[in-house]
C-alpha cells in the first residue's frame, strides 16, 4: 500500500520543479499592483452597469410586448 521508489521520486522532482518555477515569478510593485487592482475594480463596475442597463431596457422592451 506504501509508495513506490519511482513515485516518491516523482513528487520530489514535481515540487523541485514547481519551486523553480515560483523562483521565476517577477512579483509586480506595490504601486503597479495598486494601479492594475484600480483599473481590475473600474472595469468591472462600469461592465455591471452596462449589463445592468441593458438588462433593464430588455426587461422594460419585453414587458411592452406582452401587453
Amino acid at each position: 500500500m506504501g509508495e513506490t521508489v519511482k513515485e516518491t521520486k516523482q513528487k520530489k522532482s514535481w515540487f523541485k520543479g514547481l519551486k523553480a518555477e515560483f523562483k521565476k515569478i517577477i512579483w509586480p510593485d506595490r504601486n503597479s499592483l495598486v494601479k492594475e487592482t484600480t483599473a481590475v475594480l473600474v472595469v468591472s463596475v462600469l461592465l455591471g452597469a452596462i449589463i445592468f442597463v441593458v438588462d433593464f431596457v430588455a426587461r422594460i422592451g419585453i414587458e411592452f410586448l406582452v401587453r
